[in-house]
């Protein structure tokens, strides 16, 4: 029996991971499902795996939080004498945070075969710590597991060979379909007494947004000035809690602890639009037709601009106001990309059990200087 680790380590990693280690499971592989523990309150946690039914990690390694090199060394530290004891034939990473890097290099070093799924995302913005983790976690990886052909084509721009590359889909929308039904039953507008298409939905959590207490005033600004026009909802991070509740929030803008998984499903399907700093927002707004702005300068999900619902609106105050207006006055009409259908578990899980078991992470003379790698 095919033996593969799964890794997820916060909230982004939940909804990625849980399809791909069904999809496995179904095939008959033996899944180890690995928690790093960076994430660990029950806002975060422990009420995703509930919504998603995950079930409780068979490892879990305690990182904690910390700074990026604190955290993704005891991640690895940690991780490095559980893959020796596991001898797995294979390591799955999921999206760009601190512990799917951590993982991939170890795993890279030790010797399993490496999939990333999200290969391929590029923000080009290196300021951001997620890109640095993306672009080193695809250099390491054997199977590249793009959710895109834009994804793809980055992929093939930087170097990599035809063979390591696989379009496969957006795994974070098998979780959304799969859960869309039960979201709906959700009792949370009653809850905060709203009316579907009747307020705005916001999530902040970015450093770059909720770190900077200038820009942040900036975005609350904004905020606050669309909120005279639409009710906005912001559900509170808890990177966020305590700079809003120093700088306070403007009237029209309600804010509401957390939301689990199948309650945020709800607030973002009945929503008039979202406003996100967050990827996995900007893709499930496209895939559920809600109108969404972005309030990031770039994006690493351009697909959701070109062929979704997503409109790119800068953190200047004065542009998010007049983007939010122009999306009100003419929204723009539900397309969804394709191979965004619900499957691409199980694209994944054909890759990795029936694409054989030969290496094919590169060595550095198999690769032609990287096109993408530079701040661009």
């Amino acid at each position: 029996m095919t033996r593969i680790v799964c890794v997820a380590g916060a909230r982004p990693n939940y909804m990625k991971i849980k399809p791909v280690m069904d999809a496995l499971e179904r095939r008959g592989a033996e899944v180890v499902l690995v928690h790093t523990g960076q994430h660990y309150d029950e806002s975060m946690n422990d009420v995703f795996f509930r919504d998603l039914g995950i079930r409780p990690p068979d490892r879990y390694l305690g990182a904690g939080s910390g700074s990026h090199a604190q955290q993704t060394g005891r991640v690895m530290a940690a991780f490095e004498p559980l893959l020796d004891e596991l001898a797995p034939d294979a390591v799955v990473v999921v999206g760009d945070i601190n512990s799917t890097l951590a993982c991939a290099l170890v795993t890279a070093k030790a010797g399993p075969l490496l999939a990333h799924v999200e290969a391929g995302l590029r923000s080009r913005d290196w300021s951001m710590p997620e890109e640095v983790n993306r672009v080193a976690t695809d250099r390491v990886s054997d199977y590249l597991l793009a959710p895109s052909p834009d994804a793809a084509a980055n992929l093939r721009a930087e170097g990599y060979r035809e063979d390591q590359v696989h379009v496969v889909g957006n795994v974070m929308i098998d979780t959304l379909l799969a859960n869309l039904d039960r979201a709906r039953q959700s009792d949370v507008l009653d809850r905060y007494g709203l009316t579907r298409g009747g307020y705005g939905l916001v999530t902040l959590h970015r450093p770059a947004n909720v770190d900077d207490p200038g820009a942040l005033r900036g975005l609350l600004k904004a905020l606050g000035e669309i909120a005279g026009r639409c009710p906005l909802l912001l559900p509170v991070h808890p990177r966020a809690a305590d700079r809003l509740a120093d700088l306070g929030v403007p009237d029209g803008i309600r804010l509401v602890p957390a939301a689990g998984y199948l309650d945020f499903i709800a607030l973002q399907d009945s929503a008039r639009l979202v406003l996100t700093d967050s990827g996995g927002v900007q893709e499930e707004t496209t895939a559920l037709g809600v109108p969404c702005v972005t309030l990031r300068e770039n994006t690493e999900r351009p697909v959701t601009v070109d062929e979704g619902t997503n409109v790119l609106a800068g953190t200047d105050p004065d542009r998010i106001v007049a983007t939010v207006d122009k999306v009100l006055d003419d929204p723009p009409a539900p397309r969804c990309p394709a191979l965004w259908d619900g499957r691409a578990s199980e694209r994944i899980a054909a890759v990795l059990l029936d694409g054989g078991t030969a290496r094919t992470r590169p060595r550095p003379t198999d690769l032609v200087p990287a096109a993408g790698h530079g701040p661009q």
